[in-house]
Formats: C-alpha cells, sequence, structure tokens
C-alpha cells in the first residue's frame, strides 16, 4: 500500500519539480558556481521540513538534507552543475541562448530534481506510517570537474551511510552494470626565463618546450600502460607572443584507469615525465592535483532493486510531440554516431526506430569492462553500498556533453524521465527501509566482497581546497 501511495503523491506533486528543474535548466551555472540551484533545492527541503547542513567541504554549494531518525541510513545522491559552452534552447536547431555560456549538456538540473523529488515524497511515508529510519538528500556540486563528492567525502559525510541510491539521465532505462574508469585530474606548471626569441634565445629558459616535452612523454608513455588506461591533455598556457620565450606554461591532464591503484601509478609516472622535461629545459615544475575520482564501485544487489521497481512506478509515456522532437534531434547526428547508436540499440535489444526507450533492460556484460568516462560517484561507491540506474531522458543516440542533450533535458521528454526516475528511488528506498534489513544485508555483502576490507583514502591531498571565491 505505501508503495501506490508513494507513486500518487509523485503523481499529483510533479507539476512542482518540473518546476524546479526548469528553473535550474534556465539558470545554468558551472562547476563550484551553482548558487543559485543549491539555494533553490534547499529552501524546498527546508520547507519541507528537512534539517540542512550546508558548505560541506568548505565548499559553499554543498549540502545535505536529512529528514527522519534512526536506522538504516539511506542516502540519494544529487548533483547540479552546468557545463561550459552548451547553452541552447530546447529545440532540434543549433540556437544557444547565450553565445558560448554554458548549458545542462549532461542533465543535472533533472539528476538534481529528481533527488529531491523521492526524498519528499518519502518524507511523507515516513510522516504517515511512522516509520523508523533516516533518509538524506546530498546535494553534490562540480560533478562535471570530477572533484565535487571527493571534498564532501574527505569532509565524512559519507561516512555513516547504510547504501546510496542515485541515477543519470539517457537514451534508455537500464541499471548501470558497467564500472566507470577511476581518473587524477592533475595540470603541471613550468617557470622558465623570457627572452626576445629572435635578438637573444639563448638567454630564454622556454617553459612552453617543458610542456611540449611533457607531452612528447606522455604519447610514448602510452604504449607501456595497462590496457584501458586514458591520458588526455589541454595545453592551458602556452605563452604570450611568438617573439618572447615564455617564461611560464601549463597543461593540465585526465589520467584514466581501470581502478584508482593503476592511476596512481599513473600518475607517478607522468610527474616523472614533467621533471624530466624541466631537467632537459632548465626549467622549474610544480604541479597540483584538482581532481581524483575512483571508479565506480558496482553493486549489482542495489542496481537490480532499483530495476525492480520498473513496474510498480507505472509506465514511462512520451507524446507524439516527444517522439517528433526526438526524431528532429536524432536527425541532427552525425552518420557515424547514428551508427553507434544502431549498434547500441542492439545490444540492448531495442528496436532500430526505437527513439525514446520506454522498456526498461537490464544490460550486464557478459566479461570485465571499464566505461571509459569518469564520475565521482565512485568515491561514494567505496564509502557505502551504491546502486544508479539511467532513464530515457534524451533520444537514443544523443550523446551527454552536446547541445542536442541540452535540449532534450529541457523539454518534456526529459522531465518525463526524470520523473520516472524519482519513483524508482523514492521506492527502492522505501523498501530498504520496510524489508527488515534483507537487501541491505546483500548489498552490503556484495560490497564487503568487492572492497575486500580496503578503507577509502580520498584521492585529492588534504592540502587542497576546492577551488571556490571566498
Amino acid at each position: 500500500m505505501g508503495k501506490k501511495q508513494l507513486v500518487d503523491w509523485l503523481d499529483e506533486n510533479k507539476k512542482t519539480f518540473e518546476d524546479q528543474a526548469l528553473q535550474i535548466w534556465n539558470r545554468p551555472e558551472v562547476a563550484y558556481t551553482e548558487a543559485f540551484a543549491s539555494k533553490l533545492q534547499i529552501s524546498v527541503l527546508q520547507e519541507a521540513g528537512f534539517t540542512v547542513v550546508s558548505g560541506v567541504g568548505d565548499v559553499p554549494t554543498a549540502f545535505v538534507a536529512e529528514y527522519g531518525y534512526g536506522s538504516p541510513i539511506i542516502g540519494i545522491l544529487g548533483e547540479f552543475d552546468a557545463l561550459p559552452g552548451l547553452s541552447q534552447k530546447a529545440s532540434s536547431v543549433r540556437e544557444p541562448i547565450i553565445t558560448n555560456g554554458p548549458g545542462h549538456g549532461c542533465g543535472h538540473n533533472l539528476l538534481g530534481t529528481a533527488g529531491v523529488e523521492a526524498v519528499i515524497a518519502l518524507k511523507e511515508r515516513l510522516v504517515q506510517e511512522k516509520l523508523t529510519g533516516t533518509i538524506r538528500y546530498y546535494g553534490c556540486p562540480a560533478e562535471e570537474v570530477l572533484s565535487g563528492k571527493t571534498f564532501m567525502a574527505r569532509a565524512g559525510v559519507f561516512d555513516d551511510l547504510d547504501a546510496a541510491l542515485t541515477w543519470h539521465p539517457g537514451h534508455s532505462n537500464t541499471p548501470w552494470n558497467i564500472p566507470s574508469s577511476a581518473l587524477t585530474s592533475v595540470e603541471f606548471f613550468f617557470k622558465g626565463r623570457a627572452a626576445h626569441a629572435g635578438a637573444a634565445p639563448h638567454l630564454g629558459r622556454s617553459a612552453l618546450d617543458a610542456v611540449e616535452l611533457t607531452n612528447i612523454g606522455a604519447n610514448y608513455l602510452r604504449e607501456h600502460v595497462i590496457d584501458g588506461s586514458r591520458i588526455h591533455y589541454t595545453i592551458t598556457n602556452g605563452g604570450e607572443a611568438p617573439n618572447i620565450v615564455p617564461d611560464k606554461a601549463s597543461v593540465w591532464y585526465y589520467l584514466r584507469g581501470a581502478n584508482r591503484a593503476h592511476v596512481d601509478e599513473l600518475l607517478e609516472r607522468q610527474i616523472k615525465i614533467a621533471q624530466g622535461a624541466a631537467l632537459m629545459t632548465e626549467t622549474e615544475v610544480t604541479w597540483e592535483i584538482k581532481a581524483g575520482a575512483y571508479d565506480l564501485n558496482v553493486n549489482e544487489t542495489l542496481n537490480d532493486l532499483l530495476f525492480n521497481q520498473k513496474d510498480e512506478a507505472g509506465p514511462l509515456l512520451f507524446t507524439e510531440e516527444d517522439l517528433a522532437l526526438a526524431g528532429a534531434l536524432a536527425a541532427t547526428l552525425e552518420p557515424s554516431l547514428q551508427q553507434y547508436a544502431k549498434k547500441r540499440q542492439k545490444e540492448l535489444g531495442l528496436a532500430e526506430d526505437d527513439l525514446l526507450p520506454t522498456s526498461f533492460v537490464n544490460y550486464k556484460p557478459t566479461g570485465p569492462t571499464t566505461g571509459g568516462g569518469s564520475t565521482d560517484v565512485g568515491d561514494v561507491s567505496w564509502i557505502a553500498p551504491t546502486g544508479q540506474i539511467m532513464t530515457t531522458c534524451a533520444p537514443f543516440g544523443v550523446q551527454v556533453h552536446t547541445w542536442q542533450a541540452t535540449a532534450a533535458f529541457g523539454s518534456s521528454i526529459g522531465l518525463k524521465g526524470m520523473h520516472h526516475a524519482a519513483k524508482l528511488l523514492a521506492l527502492s528506498t522505501y523498501e530498504l527501509l520496510t524489508d527488515g534489513g534483507s537487501l541491505l544485508s546483500l548489498a552490503q555483502a556484495e560490497f564487503q566482497k568487492k572492497t575486500q576490507g580496503k578503507p577509502y583514502l580520498p584521492a585529492i591531498p588534504v592540502e587542497v581546497k576546492a577551488p571556490v571565491l571566498v
């Protein structure tokens, strides 16, 4: 009975949360600047009776909202940061709202709002049924730069969780059963000596030369790393002008691997390369760790729990207008992306013309595999059992971090997928609160088996603070 009442409450109040998601979509804020989204969610949760602690981990936009008492303690993870350069109207034509402005190309306007929607619905059941247990919503900033949850984890706010649940907007309905990559974000800063590049180049010591030698070394390193490793970089400062030997230059790296140990080893080797480049050019080098996300520790028990709510959540339905927008957005994709989409649809057992899948597929890889992307949800998944699912919020084939995704996540397609995700989160949490602990025991046993008792150690050094304006 309680589950039906949960779904009914969510359906009756969905307009409130659709409005919240659109407010955040219309006010996109990049990592560590999410003041509007954070304050909006805090005010809604406080009005619903939640106790809120903000400024977690010395990050002004990070917060924890809590309701209830006692065990179990179940957390729902939310995000709300946008991406630079992805401003876009909810249209199938490339139309930035603000030229080069930010946009919600990863759907975090939906991601966080669904979590708020779910915990407020659960609060009503705790009150009505006088249930014992604690529910938390975690307002997590800066996922796009893969560090918000790490700073929160360093502050210990996830340590007492019995389980955590989250979701992500996607183009199908399936649990996140593929581990993501661990990652370290590191920027190297070289200091040399300026000189006139034409009249007295011998007097200069080029910091840019050191950057370029570092990149050459990284490219040779690629042959000698564990399969699945990734090395990406961009030059963040290449000097002021061609006729000046640059005395300052910098390069920013993302280092990825199948697990935290692989990436830590990769970082050690990359530091040696940068030090060697400094030696060759008679420059100095320092570096700064910007992020250090763990690989995603998949908990199939919780993923299956989220998947198994699909019938009680009711159908996910799209209108003819939704399908028309989906078709128009899909038509803008490059042919290679369209081919990739067809291949992936076949793997999931979906029809090629099913642009907005409403069915659910519990896809599980047949062998060891690691996704190429990374998320700081991985940090939480090594502290407590963590389940994650995706729902259809964009046409199949549309990739996140694109203008097409921004358009979909600001449309009724995204809102419907969000509302469905809120149901899955709320129903799953309700089951964890009321089943007597059997599911939690299974999830925690799986967690212990995979972590083998290894403690979580944040990969961002304690002296590194979040890049926020004081």
